[in-house]
């Protein structure tokens, strides 16, 4: 019998989830069965820190309840035989160290992945917010070559890799980040124009002075005053994807606005809020295309590691912080 260490929402977050919101716990996990559900025993060997996770447990969980998210994990015994022992899978089992699973909500590592590259990829830019990248900008902005796009939070899990598939794309990029390292970073990879929007005097002179011309697709993962401001400097006939709110994910009394109703109309902009699950039967062509470019030094990658299973709420926390430098994950 093998114990497991979960980490279950003690509180529900009010403002900034803290660390005395989360409790780690021990649960027996039963023995495996030739019938049933208990098929696989799986253990985690990195778990995914995400900006979704703050507003839905908010809206899915109960305290009490364990704590959602994704891992890579290896499966260390079998009665199932589509999966062998030794395999790693991607599953969305929570903050768990080990899991039971029928191998139904399992997603096993593309067979073409290198032993060189690491599995915790699977959850960043050959995983979840990479497809998000790919998805919102071919089929929610449509960038096409020669546009011009906009990307904020963008030395992020999506952002940074938004940027990268708008200049394979043929288009000019413009991202913003809240720190100096963070702008050097966007640089480094390939954007054509970065600021740090903590310290420039204005935001509408900084987004003005980094495409006079205006902006045709706006990739928006943050909302609320960025967002107020940016919708007023797009071209007409521009697009915005609306992936994130991370600016109001923390707030305990809404924000006002943004009032959108006249850009949209006189520029007849198109704002859509989108979900990549909705491409659920096309994730395959997805991560294969991003597997392709990361094997290629298209698209580069970087992760901020947490070592430790009994860090998660730090990395959680730290990363809706901001603290986080691509894609914020925890080692085992």
């Amino acid at each position: 019998m093998v114990t497991a260490k979960v980490w279950v929402l003690k509180k529900h977050f009010e403002g900034f989830p803290k660390t005395s919101d989360f409790d780690l716990k021990k649960i027996e996990l039963p023995n495996l069965k030739d019938g049933g559900k208990c098929k696989l025993l799986l253990e985690s060997v990195f778990l995914s820190v995400d900006p979704y996770m703050r507003p839905y447990s908010q809206r899915d969980m109960k305290e009490g309840d364990i704590m959602i998210g994704t891992q890579v994990a290896r499966i260390v015994e079998s009665k199932n035989p589509a999966f062998t022992v030794g395999a790693f899978v991607v599953a969305r089992s929570g903050w768990r160290t080990h899991f039971i699973s029928d191998g139904k909500d399992l997603q096993l590592l593309p067979s073409s992945w290198p032993e060189s590259l690491p599995k915790s990829l699977a959850l960043g830019t050959v995983g979840m917010p990479g497809l998000t990248a790919y998805f919102g900008l071919l089929e929610v902005c449509k960038m096409k070559p020669g546009e011009t796009v906009l990307v904020n939070a963008a030395a992020g899990a999506v952002g940074s890799v938004v940027g990268q598939l708008a200049k394979i794309g043929g288009c000019k990029v413009v991202g913003c980040a809240g720190s100096d390292d963070k702008v050097a970073y966007l640089k480094k990879i390939g954007f054509d124009e970065a600021f740090n929007y903590k310290t420039v005097t204005s935001l509408d002179e900084a987004l003005r002075k980094a495409s006079p011309d205006g902006y045709d697709c706006f990739f928006d993962n943050v909302g609320g005053e960025f967002a107020s401001i940016a919708i007023n400097q797009m071209k007409k006939y521009g697009r915005i994807a609306v992936c994130g709110a991370i600016s109001q994910y923390n707030d305990s009394v809404p924000q006002k606005g943004p009032y959108v109703q006249v850009p949209m109309i006189f520029k007849e902009l198109r704002m859509e809020g989108f979900i990549v699950t909705r491409w659920h039967d096309r994730r395959e062509e997805g991560l294969k295309a991003l597997l392709k470019w990361v094997l290629e030094g298209k698209v580069k990658c970087h992760e901020q590691v947490t070592e430790g299973f009994e860090n998660m709420p730090m990395a959680f926390i730290g990363m809706l912080k901001g603290e986080n430098l691509g894609k914020a994950i925890v080692k085992v």
